[in-house]
């Protein structure tokens, strides 16, 4: 086992779960976005939203939003920082039957376009992205990931794949997801290293069917 996995994250305290782990799921945030966060409702739920103000919860989502590692020592100061930086954002509580207890539900908006994203923590840093724009994603974000919306039609997953394959890239996972028959796709690509590369808008380029792509940059 490695002996970080032992003494857990370099990060700024006091909570590996609720303040690294946040900080963590902010910046995931951020990433799929795709640029600075104008806008932000946060709905905090269970122990995040119990205990999650002792243990800088808010700052350390905040600063992810903003783009800041969990070790950043203005974590502290997130809060303001994004206020200076023209940042709106609110929290909230919600329950939501089944939830995981360190989870948060981050609503994203700029004019017209928004995002949704929940997210959740796991421990020692370790974060899952579950949701996004309500489709279930299930990835943790330790590897780079490239995460594809696409109408369901034939001939979306072979495009993705045979470029992949041409480009020498290994993929470490892969999942399917959609909504009903002929409607709206997910799928969600792990790449083996951060040293595979792959150029998101060829990706988008490469079917009609494809609307959006995301590059998630993993944090091994």
């Amino acid at each position: 086992m490695p002996v970080w996995e032992i003494i857990g994250p370099v990060m700024v305290g006091p909570s590996s779960s609720h303040t690294a782990g946040a900080a963590h799921i902010g910046r995931i945030v951020r990433m799929c976005w795709g640029g600075d966060v104008r806008r932000a409702e946060l709905y905090m739920r269970g122990s995040f939203a119990s205990t999650g103000a002792g243990h800088g919860t808010d700052k350390a989502l905040i600063a992810g939003l903003l783009g800041m590692r969990p070790d950043d020592p203005d974590i502290r100061r997130a809060l303001t920082l994004a206020r200076e930086a023209g940042m709106e954002f609110s929290f909230y509580t919600e329950e939501v039957a089944g939830a995981h207890p360190n989870s948060v539900r981050v609503v994203v908006s700029e004019g017209e376009r928004s995002m949704e994203v929940v997210g959740y923590s796991i421990g020692g840093g370790a974060v899952i992205l579950h949701k996004l724009d309500g489709f279930q994603v299930d990835i943790s974000c330790a590897l780079p990931a490239v995460i594809i919306m696409n109408r369901d039609v034939s001939g979306v997953v072979s495009a993705v794949t045979s470029y992949l394959s041409a480009h020498n890239v290994n993929i470490a996972t892969m999942k399917l997801h959609r909504d009903t028959r002929g409607g709206l796709a997910t799928m969600v690509i792990e790449l083996d290293s951060a040293d595979e590369r792959v150029d998101i808008s060829t990706i988008k380029n490469l079917h009609p069917g494809i609307v959006r792509v995301i590059g998630i940059e993993g944090e091994n």
